[in-house]
C-alpha cells in the first residue's frame, strides 16, 4: 500500500497540502497518463505537413497552416485537460478507499480540507505539466513553420514585383500570427477550464459512490456550460414583465453554481490571429478562482460529514 508516509501531524497547512499534492502528482504518473503526450506529438507535427489549397498570392501562403497548427494544438489540448482534470479526480477518492490511504492519511490526524485540497492540487499540477510540454512542442513547430512562411511570402512578393514596405507589412502580420502572448493566454485559459471542472468533479467525487458516475456527471455540467448562457438569455427575454426580477434572480444563482464555459470562447479568436486583452485574462483567471473556491469548500462541507 502506498501511503504519503510524510505528511506532517503538525506544522503549516501548505505544508501538509504540498505533500499530499506530491503525492497525488506521483500517483497519477504511474498511471502511465504521460501516453497521451506521444498521440499530441503526432497531431502537433502532422498539423506541420497539412498543406491546404491556396487562393492566388502572398498573403494567403501558409496561413491557413498556421491556422491548423494552433487549431489541432490548442483542441488536444482542451481535450486532453478536460478529459485528465475530470477522470484523474473521480478516480482519487475512489482509490484511496480501495487501498484504505485514505483511513492512513486522516488518521494522522489531517485535516479534512488539507486532504481535499492536496488531491485536487495534485491533479492541477500534472495539469500543469501536460500542459506546459505540449505548450513547448506547439510553439516549436509554429515557430519552424512561421519562419518557411514568412520565407516562402516573400519569394512569391519579390517574384510578382511588390514594394519593400508591403512586404515589410505581410512578414510583421503573418509572425503576429505564429508563437505570440496571445497564443500562451490561450493556453492559459484552457489550464483555467481545466481548473474549474476539477474542482467540480471533486465535489461530485465527495457524495457519489461510483467513479463512472462522477464522470458522466461531470461531463454533462461540462457540456451545460456551454450553452447555459444561451438558455439563461432565451428564458429572460422570454418572461413576462412582472416575472423579471425573479427570471433574473434565477439566472443569478444558476451562474453562482453553473460554469459558464462560453467565457472561454476567446481560444477561438486567438487562432484567428486576434489579441487577448490583459482584461479577459484577468477575468477568466478570477472567475476560475471563484468556482475553484467555491466547490473545493462545497467539497469539504460534504467530505466532512462523511465516516471513514
Amino acid at each position: 500500500m502506498s501511503t504519503p508516509a510524510s505528511i506532517p501531524m503538525q506544522g503549516s497547512n501548505a505544508s501538509r497540502i504540498l505533500t499530499i499534492a506530491t503525492h497525488t502528482f506521483t500517483q497519477l504518473v504511474r498511471m502511465k497518463v504521460f501516453y497521451f503526450m506521444g498521440i499530441f506529438a503526432v497531431i502537433a507535427i502532422a498539423s506541420n505537413f497539412f498543406d491546404l489549397p491556396q487562393h492566388e498570392g502572398p498573403e494567403s501562403v501558409g496561413a491557413s497552416v498556421l491556422r491548423s497548427i494552433k487549431s489541432w494544438s490548442l483542441g488536444a489540448m482542451t481535450l486532453f485537460s478536460v478529459v485528465l482534470s475530470i477522470v484523474a479526480t473521480a478516480l482519487l477518492l475512489p482509490k484511496d478507499v480501495e487501498d484504505r490511504t485514505l483511513y492512513t492519511i486522516l488518521a494522522k490526524p489531517v485535516p479534512r480540507i488539507d486532504y481535499l485540497a492536496g488531491k485536487l492540487l495534485g491533479v492541477l499540477l500534472l495539469v500543469f505539466v501536460s500542459l506546459a510540454l505540449m505548450d513547448l512542442l506547439m510553439v516549436a513547430v509554429l515557430q519552424i513553420r512561421t519562419t518557411m512562411v514568412v520565407a516562402q511570402q516573400a519569394e512569391m512578393a519579390k517574384a510578382m514585383g511588390w514594394p519593400q514596405d508591403a512586404i515589410d507589412s505581410l512578414r510583421a502580420d503573418t509572425l503576429a500570427s505564429g508563437p505570440n502572448a496571445a497564443l500562451q493566454g490561450a493556453v492559459l485559459a484552457v489550464f483555467l477550464r481545466a481548473v474549474i471542472m476539477a474542482s467540480l468533479a471533486l465535489l461530485i467525487s465527495t457524495f457519489s459512490s461510483s467513479t463512472l458516475f462522477t464522470t458522466i456527471v461531470s461531463f454533462l455540467v461540462y457540456f451545460i456550460g456551454h450553452f447555459q448562457a444561451d438558455a439563461r438569455d432565451i428564458y429572460l427575454h422570454s418572461g413576462q414583465a412582472g416575472e423579471g426580477l425573479f427570471a433574473r434572480l434565477a439566472s443569478l444563482l444558476l451562474s453562482l453554481v453553473l460554469p459558464d464555459f462560453q467565457l472561454f470562447n476567446v481560444i477561438d479568436a486567438v487562432i484567428e490571429g486576434q489579441a487577448l486583452p490583459l482584461l479577459t485574462m484577468g477575468k477568466l483567471a478570477l472567475v476560475s478562482l471563484y468556482y475553484a473556491l467555491f466547490f473545493t469548500i462545497a467539497s469539504w462541507f460534504v467530505f466532512s460529514d462523511k465516516e471513514f
